[in-house]
């Protein structure tokens, strides 16, 4: 099942390296991308040549998201 994030920008998106990515959501390298290619978890997008990153605001709605749902299945 794919996952739609609603992004609505902040005024200073901050981009997130992947290692932050990790860090502040808990997920492993492994977990992001197969999450990723499963449509259930943001697209980074480029930030140089050979680098990545993630809006911060994206990964804030997307982590909502999941919460609302499993808040949705409770009730």
């Amino acid at each position: 099942m794919a996952i739609t994030v609603q992004h609505i920008p902040e005024q200073d998106d901050k981009i997130l390296r992947r290692k932050q990515v990790e860090s502040d959501f808990g997920l492993s390298r492994s977990s992001i991308y197969d999450l990723m290619s499963k449509g259930q978890f943001p697209k980074p997008i480029a930030i140089g040549p050979r680098s990545v990153g993630w809006l911060r605001s994206e990964l804030v709605s997307w982590r909502k998201e999941r919460i609302a749902r499993r808040d949705s299945k409770r009730g």
